[in-house]
């Protein structure tokens, strides 16, 4: 009899803050999956810039590298004792070598680095390419006491965390069941209720902020969409609002009293490659609450 291989929660581990907040959200969400929780350091091998070795790869710290990732388990072990933590070290391309482990897994957890008040997320050009590519889902953490650029402390949150509202935009042009499926699963674990925002109109529209767009053409769609996953999660409180304007800054302010925020983030390639939209590239840059993106075509 064939059984099905368990997927466990990815984080991508550094040592720094934000790294230290995504190890401890993603045990919590592994405990609440009940899957373990697999801890990855990527690492590339530094290429000497200057003369007599220009252009070679020079071996890395590796002792660093493994030190840092023991020292992490048995601090999430003690923490965390039915938790089982598995580690790992992956050399090369950070965004791909972390793409790759978070397509192996349920969902790939990366820490993101506040600028304060003027800038929110700092989404560098590792955890943009890591999310432009990624064929899973992606969450981004905070460590508590960052700043956003639209006002607000980022507050302490874990994984764990029950009750509260989780937030889930959904686009009426093309809801994907991926989106919905995270997001009313994400509140079932929690205990928590779910809000549903729809954002419609131009960047230009309400340029004094996002206004409710209460009429049956939007509210009766939305309310479709939702009716079957409505009836799949009957313990899902679910409310749902549909607002003109920009639809991401709309996000941002509903979800700051929220546990989790899920977008999704549409699969295109162009000329330059994979890139990111511009509703979730608005919420992880400014939203407070950890932000979950999940990939759909």
């Amino acid at each position: 009899m064939s059984t099905i291989p368990v997927r466990p929660v990815v984080v991508g581990f550094d040592g720094s803050r934000a790294g230290r907040a995504a190890a401890e959200w993603a045990a919590h969400e592994a405990l609440l999956r009940q899957v373990p929780l697999r801890l990855v350091h990527a690492w590339e091998q530094p290429i000497v810039p200057h003369a007599p070795l220009a252009g070679v790869t020079v071996p890395s710290d590796p002792k660093r590298s493994a030190r840092l990732l023991t020292d992490a388990r048995v601090h999430l072990s003690r923490r965390h004792p039915g938790l089982e933590v598995i580690t790992d070290r992956l050399p090369g391309d950070p965004a791909a070598a972390l793409a790759a482990a978070g397509a192996d897994g349920e969902m790939l957890v990366l820490g993101s680095h506040g600028l304060g008040r003027t800038a929110g997320f700092l989404l560098g050009s590792m955890a943009r390419a890591v999310v432009a590519r990624a064929q899973g889902p992606v969450v981004l953490v905070r460590a508590a006491g960052t700043g956003t650029s639209q006002g607000g402390g980022h507050k302490p949150v874990t994984g764990g965390d029950t009750g509260g509202v989780v937030v889930v935009g959904v686009d009426l042009d093309g809801p994907d069941d991926a989106v919905l499926v995270f997001a009313f699963e994400a509140a079932a674990r929690r205990g928590a209720a779910l809000r549903v925002v729809h954002g419609r109109g131009s960047a230009d529209e309400s340029a004094d902020g996002p206004d409710l767009a209460e009429t049956d053409s939007v509210t009766a769609p939305l309310g479709e969409v939702l009716r079957p996953w409505q009836e799949k999660f009957p313990g899902v409180p679910v409310t749902a609002q549909a607002v003109i304007g920009q639809a991401g800054t709309h996000l941002v302010d509903a979800s700051r009293d929220a546990v989790l925020l899920v977008v999704g983030q549409t699969i295109r390639q162009g000329t330059l490659g994979t890139h990111i939209g511009p509703v979730t590239d608005t919420v992880l840059r400014h939203a407070t609450p950890p932000v979950a993106v999940i990939p759909h075509t």
